[in-house]
């Protein structure tokens, strides 16, 4: 694996309590491949993916586990080595590329950054390198583009601009969080279909963050669901599709409007996400569970083999989780 996750847990510490937003997970990421991170607005897979990078800032804190990368435990670099990585092996893109820009820089000078940091280009060369990466994250006229500031760009050129600074050093990962979220259909199609190609013509990793199912049938390989900071359910895309088995996988996949069915209601998960300080005690999702049984409500499962799949759920077995989570 180029990316290893072992029982990785972060915490906050606020003034009304402790919230555990990653509990206790762990998962790999291959090369070459697009490993999708799902779930609701709080189930902690943004905080996964800055944890992954060592970006977690007070009163956050990454309280165990290791993240490794090609051999090394990054929990356990300096700042300097970590700041050689991010951006150069490792890079990162996030939601909403308007406050991810400088808007007083010229795309050109936030661009020649990153590659002046950690490729050691002259400038004539770091000038043609920016060119290059907005030509290959198909941007039109990137000669005279670059010299555009980020708001006389529309949504997804800007976008396309991050990806490309994401891209400028030539990562072996690209952490994507929330790619699409503030952009129209058609503009989400076709940023997803820039990712794809670009693994393709790279052959870079990409651990994709989205809570849009649609954006991970079109696009990754496999797929985590995450629930109150624990993994839940894991599995290959196809897999997950064609036989979830998680309640909550299943009560997401329902949810999907689908064009060969006359509902005059779409389904609902009913009830809400529980609040951070106040989950429950057993299974997390025991009280919007359907199947809820008298242990859920008390007992943590375990993460077991169910197939070609794992499963956090008493359904599929009896296995409990450690309780030093």
């Amino acid at each position: 694996m180029l990316l290893e996750v072992n029982g990785l847990k972060t915490e906050f510490f606020t003034k009304k309590g402790t919230v555990k937003a990653v509990r206790n997970i762990s998962f790999g990421l291959a090369k070459g491949e697009i490993l999708a991170i799902v779930g609701e607005s709080g189930s902690g897979k943004s905080v996964t993916s800055l944890s992954v990078m060592g970006l977690i800032d007070y009163p956050g804190k990454i309280v165990g586990g290791e993240v490794v990368f090609k051999g090394k435990n990054l929990l356990k670099a300096t700042k300097r080595e970590l700041q050689k990585i991010r951006g150069d092996q490792i890079s990162m893109i996030f939601q909403e590329p308007m406050t991810s820009l400088n808007p007083v820089q010229k795309i050109r000078d936030q661009l020649l950054e990153s590659i002046k940091v950690h490729m050691k280009l002259s400038k004539k060369d770091a000038l043609l390198r920016a060119i290059e990466v907005l030509k290959l994250v198909e941007i039109p006229s990137p000669k005279t583009r670059i010299n555009d500031y980020p708001h006389q760009m529309s949504g997804g050129m800007r976008q396309r601009v991050m990806i490309a600074m994401a891209l400028s050093c030539h990562p072996e990962i690209l952490i994507a969080d929330e790619p699409t979220t503030a952009l129209d259909v058609t503009i989400q199609a076709q940023i997803l279909d820039l990712l794809y190609d670009l693994r393709k013509k790279i052959g870079m990793a990409i651990l994709l963050i989205t809570h849009d199912l649609g954006v991970v049938a079109e696009t990754a390989d496999r797929i985590i669901v995450m629930y109150c900071g624990r993994i839940v359910e894991e599995a290959l895309v196809k897999d997950l599709f064609a036989t979830p088995r998680h309640p909550y996988t299943i009560g997401l996949l329902e949810s999907i409007p689908k064009l060969n069915e006359d509902r005059k209601r779409l389904y609902m998960i009913k009830g809400v996400v529980p609040d951070p300080f106040s989950i429950p005690k057993g299974c997390s999702f025991s009280d919007r569970c359907e199947h809820c049984m008298e242990k859920c409500k008390h007992n943590v499962p375990a993460l077991i083999q169910s197939g070609n799949q794992k499963v956090r759920c008493f359904l599929y077995g009896d296995a409990l989780e450690e309780k030093n989570e």
